[in-house]
């Protein structure tokens, strides 16, 4: 069991407090999915989120998925934190634990490659819109235009 977070003071109400409560708690889960999901929630939340990834990471839990889910947080972190954040991985690199070492150079590893131009053959096909192009009309040889249907009893006087 968790032991209870003491609130930073940041916190503006009851009901920050207990999200943070509830993303952390997430984030310690046995379902990787779902530890994910909660470290990018947390990634979002600035001062109190860094503590809590930073805690996960960094913690004696046995469990990998927090570990590796807290690195993942720390690679999505946002805005004025993310140079915290990388700080963060960068001191894990140095951990004495190698499941620790292992997911911080991972997280690093992925947030140097950034966004690659997809291959053709990766990329998604093309939408199914049909181009729609314009017949030409066929004419005569005396150059008019030919048209079916129309007699001469049909035309408009």
């Amino acid at each position: 069991m968790l032991k209870k977070r003491e609130p930073s003071g940041r916190e503006k109400d009851e009901e920050s407090i207990k999200l943070l409560e509830q993303l952390r708690e997430k984030l310690y889960s046995d379902d990787v999915s779902a530890a994910r999901r909660a470290a990018f929630n947390l990634s979002w939340k600035q001062e109190d989120g860094l503590d809590i990834l930073k805690e996960a990471l960094f913690s004696g839990s046995p469990r990998r998925t927090a570990k590796a889910a807290a690195a993942y947080g720390l690679r999505n972190m946002q805005g004025r934190m993310k140079k915290m954040a990388f700080t963060v991985l960068e001191q894990g690199l140095k951990h004495r634990k190698t499941d620790i070492r292992n997911a911080c150079s991972h997280a690093l590893s992925l947030a140097s490659r950034g966004t690659r131009e997809k291959s053709p053959s990766e990329r998604p096909p093309k939408s199914g819109k049909i181009e729609i192009r314009e017949i030409p009309r066929r004419r005569t040889s005396g150059g008019q235009i030919r048209t079916r249907g129309m007699h001469e009893r049909n035309r408009r006087r």
